[in-house]
C-alpha cells in the first residue's frame, strides 16, 4: 500500500456535483492498493496515519498527531499511485490491485481508521471520477509505502 498524506486546513471530494466527503483540519489521504497488500500492511499503515506527528505544537514544531488537533481524515482511493513510468510516456498500472481485491481493503481501511480515530472517516467513491479540492497546510506532504517499513 502507498499513501500520500497531505496536511490540510480543508479538503473535499465531489462526485457528479455532490460532495461525498469534506474535512477541515486533518489529512487528505490518497491510498493506493496493490495485489501484494495484506491485512498486516493495512494495520501498519492505519497506525502510521493516525499517529503521524506533523501538526504544529505551541512552539511551532511538528509534534502533534491527528487526535491532538481534533483532526479528521478524507480518504481517497488512488490506483495511480502505482503507475509505472519506466517505459515510454504512457504510465502502466499493472501493480495496482483490481477492484475485487482493492475494494475490500479500501473498505477495511475506512473501518480501521474510523475505529482508531473514534469517528467516521470521510471518503470519496471508489472508482468514481472524483474532484478533490484542498488547502495543503505547510505545504506538508508525506509518502508512506508499506513495502519500505524500515
Amino acid at each position: 500500500m502507498r499513501a500520500v498524506l497531505q496536511r490540510v486546513t480543508q479538503a473535499s471530494c465531489t462526485v457528479d456535483g455532490t460532495i461525498t466527503g469534506e474535512i477541515k483540519t486533518g489529512f487528505l489521504v490518497l491510498l493506493g492498493i496493490e495485489d501484494a497488500d495484506t491485512a498486516d500492511d493495512l494495520d501498519w499503515l492505519a497506525q502510521k496515519i493516525v499517529n503521524m506527528r506533523v501538526f504544529g505544537d505551541e512552539n511551532g514544531l511538528m509534534n502533534k498527531a491527528l487526535a491532538d488537533v481534533n483532526g479528521d481524515i478524507l480518504l481517497i482511493s488512488q490506483f495511480t499511485l502505482f503507475a509505472s513510468t519506466k517505459k515510454g510516456n504512457r504510465p502502466g498500472f499493472t501493480r495496482a490491485a483490481r477492484p475485487d481485491t482493492a475494494i475490500p481493503l479500501y473498505e477495511k481501511m475506512i473501518e480501521k481508521l474510523s475505529t482508531l480515530m473514534g469517528r467516521k472517516v470521510q471518503t470519496g467513491i471508489f472508482g468514481a471520477d472524483m474532484k478533490i479540492a484542498l488547502v495543503n497546510d505547510g505545504p506538508t506532504t508525506i509518502l508512506i509505502d508499506t513495502k519500505n517499513k524500515e
